[in-house]
């Protein structure tokens, strides 16, 4: 790469991502790379054992393009395979955990991947006849021995810009999650820039990465700041003692957390207790963020808060600074540079500013496609008539209002039709949280008989909270009559995806537990 320092080929239109990782490897080998509960891995570290998996994975019949499956918690083993499957031209495809046995072994296959890195664990539960034909690894046992000899390197290999960087499987609750594949181009055009703005604002890049790294959410925190030269620790399981314990003993400075998380530290006891002074930058996306949630971490967590809005397969990205437009909590932002969004009515027409409808964006960090499914990747775009140009469904009903922020006002596949009319849970999601004692609220449709679907609330209660019926009747008293909550329902926790977001279709299921509503 010559003598060009790693900062400055940032700013280039298209890089090497593992180039950039290596020569990091090189100006400073004794500087920490990565973290975890049991390890850390300095620079110097991180460049052999990546070149070593990498030459391994090509000495073991790994082809350009081909995938190699890994399946875990995280921790530095995964985060270096992950980063030798990209090295050695591969394509690093991280399955989700939280999958059944079924959908894993299905994921593996439409992978492609003849390579698979599994954790003990997660062997023991899959048994240990699961991905038959396939060369397996015990990540947290077998991984350094099986390894190239220490100080061998990997052929050299330069990717192209259209070759995929890796396969992000949604988090699907039926059937086999979709594999999104990003292309290099993609990964590039999207964190390059992110690590050139830290080093240039001379920001000592340590950041905690505690989602897991399966998931497309975690690569905010653990991408850019690689390409950064920093430092990042992985958790394996978030705990808010834990998390609090690191951020404060590393220093941490830039975090990615989901709204769950923020809410979890945020009720925490202990919280006061720890010095997270250095922390400047908190990033949030992958999930609805409160406006009231905002608030308070804005006034409890030190540095600056930045929500991010978009899909792993890409289409618009919006940001919201919420440090410096307090008034604006309530919405996802503005679109970010490179990036456009129309809002569409059910004819896919545009509609006027402020009227509610289905939002579709395009922007330079767009998937190259599903994985073996080009009939589900046709069916999420939307082509302008007028133009041909491809834009992505981006599932969420929202309002864009004068000054271009957008407010989500729910999922395309949740909004209510009761009677013929348009009901959407957020609204009453809103109405819920403002009565004394709510502390999450959400709503879905159910089957009626007389209205063909009709909204039921959950919510979760603090102990001085009135009965649910109690806040349902003075709920229903602010809302019109079409809107109004049939059943409210008290639970102890609302049933979440292990990054945060909220299954509405475990709600479906314990509402029909509970009787379905006239």
């Amino acid at each position: 790469m010559g003598d060009t320092e790693p900062a400055a080929r940032l700013a280039e239109p298209f890089g090497d991502f593992s180039a950039i990782i290596s020569d990091w490897a090189q100006r400073q080998p004794d500087a920490p790379a990565l973290c975890d509960g049991a390890d850390n891995l300095s620079w110097g570290a991180l460049g052999d054992q990546v070149e070593r998996i990498a030459a391994r994975l090509l000495e073991t019949g790994l082809e350009r393009g081909q995938s190699v499956a890994i399946l875990g918690i995280s921790s530095i083993p995964y985060a270096l395979v992950f980063l030798a499957a990209i090295r050695a031209g591969g394509v690093a495809a991280p399955l989700t955990t939280s999958a059944s046995p079924e959908q894993l072994a299905a994921m593996a296959r439409d992978s492609g991947a003849q390579h698979i890195f599994v954790t003990r664990a997660k062997l023991e539960d899959m048994g240990d006849g699961a991905f038959p034909g396939m060369e397996r690894v015990i990540l947290d046992e077998e991984l350094a021995g099986w390894m190239a000899p220490a100080g061998t390197t990997a052929r050299r290999h330069v990717p192209e810009p259209d070759d995929p960087f890796n396969i992000i499987y949604s988090s699907g609750t039926t059937g086999t999650p979709k594999g999104i594949v990003h292309s290099h181009q993609m990964r590039w055009r999207q964190f390059a820039a992110t690590a050139a703005s830290w080093i240039e604002a001379g920001l000592p890049v340590r950041t905690l990465a505690s989602t897991p790294l399966y998931s497309n959410t975690t690569m905010v925190a653990f991408l850019p700041a690689l390409l950064a030269g920093g430092t990042v620790r992985v958790m394996g399981k978030f705990d808010t003692i834990g998390w609090l314990g690191h951020a404060a003993a590393d220093r941490t400075t830039i975090t990615m957390l989901v709204p769950v998380q923020y809410q979890r530290l945020m009720d925490e006891p202990r919280f006061d207790d720890f010095d997270l002074s250095a922390l400047q930058l908190k990033y949030c996306t992958s999930a609805p963020f409160s406006a009231e949630l905002k608030r308070e971490v804005l006034a409890r967590m030190p540095g600056a808060l930045i929500e991010i809005y978009s899909m792993t397969e890409g289409g618009v990205v919006c940001l919201l600074e919420a440090h410096k437009f307090p008034d604006k909590l309530h919405t996802v932002g503005r679109p970010a540079p490179g990036s456009e969004l129309k809002v569409l009515d059910d004819d896919d027409r545009e509609v006027p500013p402020g009227t509610p409808g289905n939002l579709v964006g395009r922007s330079h960090t767009m998937m190259s496609g599903y994985k073996n499914r080009p009939d589900q990747t046709r069916d999420g775009y939307w082509n302008d008539p007028a133009t041909g140009e491809t834009w992505q469904r981006m599932g969420d009903i929202g309002r864009v209002d004068a000054e271009g922020f957008v407010e989500l006002v729910g999922r395309a596949k949740d909004m209510i039709i009761s009677g013929g009319f348009n009901i959407f849970p957020v609204d009453l999601e809103n109405e819920l949280l403002k009565e004394a004692g709510v502390r999450e609220a959400a709503v879905i449709g159910m089957p009626s008989r007389r209205w063909g679907e009709t909204p039921v609330g959950f919510v979760t209660l603090s102990q001085d909270a009135e009965k649910p019926d109690a806040i349902r009747e003075a709920v229903n008293a602010r809302l019109g009559k079409t809107q109004r909550l049939a059943q409210l329902h008290a639970i102890d926790d609302m049933p979440r995806s292990h990054i945060g977001k909220l299954l509405k279709t475990e709600l479906r299921r314990i509402a029909e537990t509970l009787g379905a509503p006239d």
